[in-house]
């Protein structure tokens, strides 16, 4: 299917068809719109058979919405959930009761565990001595990564200065990233359902031989080679929307490893903050 990822999801399609389907194309519709985030892990069969129709039936409704066949249909599918389309289904995936909040916390836990086993000590420690040694941090995010960029730069600061976030609300990045000091470590936060200009900015990065840490999901594997350091972190949950847990998690790691890389200086500093906070009286008890 030519450009899967840029055309409407299935959900979208079936939508627009539904008026012009017939009453069995329809059973099959109104199942798999029921169904969306299970739909990878059916066979045209298993489709056939749960809305009580014949597989001639589903063959012909996924050829009206412009799949070749039905492992076209399962590629789009496993797609659309790897670049971060958020699809539920009508059933309820998160369990009841308890069990819904034990799921929720054993994928949290498997995103995690995910995370810290792609780490190294070495690695760990490099990335964590660039955070402390460089003249400047940058950190930039788009969209969903924008907070996880924002409260990177926010623990940052209270341990080091000359922590930025990039850009300034509704200014471009050109004028900022030519100001940058000499040695400067841009931080992109790069989770999935990224703007154009991301895979751009990498590469004007790269070609600028500026040092970058990259975190992201399994999406920014493709950049591995044009940044300085790539970390990972799932984003899996067990319905629609992602989960930036293991994101935070990895922020609190990173920044409080890079304190104790400056223990008596970033002691000095949180002093000086909080001596600031009770000064201004900016926050309450």
């Amino acid at each position: 299917m030519p450009g899967a990822n840029t055309q409407a999801h299935i959900g979208r399609r079936l939508q627009q068809h539904f008026a012009v389907l017939g009453p069995q194309e329809r059973r099959v519709a109104d199942f798999i719109l029921a169904h969306l985030e299970d739909l990878a892990v059916y066979s045209a069969a298993d489709l056939s058979r749960l809305s009580g129709v014949s597989k001639a039936t589903v063959t012909r409704l996924f050829k009206r919405l412009g799949y070749a066949d039905f492992k076209a249909v399962k590629a789009h599918a496993r797609q659309l959930r790897h670049y971060g389309v958020p699809l539920a289904s009508g059933t309820d995936t998160l369990g009841e009761g308890v069990e819904r909040f034990r799921r929720h916390a054993e994928r949290e836990q498997q995103n995690l565990r995910q995370c810290l086993d792609g780490l190294t000590p070495v690695l760990f420690d490099e990335v964590t001595r660039a955070l402390d040694e460089a003249p400047a941090v940058a950190v930039i995010g788009y969209r969903n990564s924008y907070p996880v960029a924002l409260h990177l730069r926010q623990q940052l600061l209270q341990a080091r200065a000359n922590v930025r976030l990039l850009p300034a609300p509704n200014q471009s990045l050109a004028e900022e990233l030519v100001e940058l000091e000499s040695g400067t470590l841009i931080v992109l936060i790069g989770f999935r359902r990224r703007p154009r200009l991301f895979d751009t900015l990498v590469q004007a990065l790269h070609a600028r031989e500026q040092r970058v840490l990259l975190i992201g999901d399994s999406t920014t594997a493709k950049y591995a080679q044009r940044v300085t350091w790539r970390l990972e972190c799932a984003l899996e949950t067990n319905s629609a929307f992602d989960s930036y847990a293991c994101a935070m998690s990895l922020i609190s790691l990173l920044a409080n490893a890079m304190l104790h890389q400056r223990l008596a200086q970033g002691r000095a500093r949180i002093g000086e903050v909080t001596e600031l906070y009770e000064a201004l009286d900016e926050l309450a008890l």
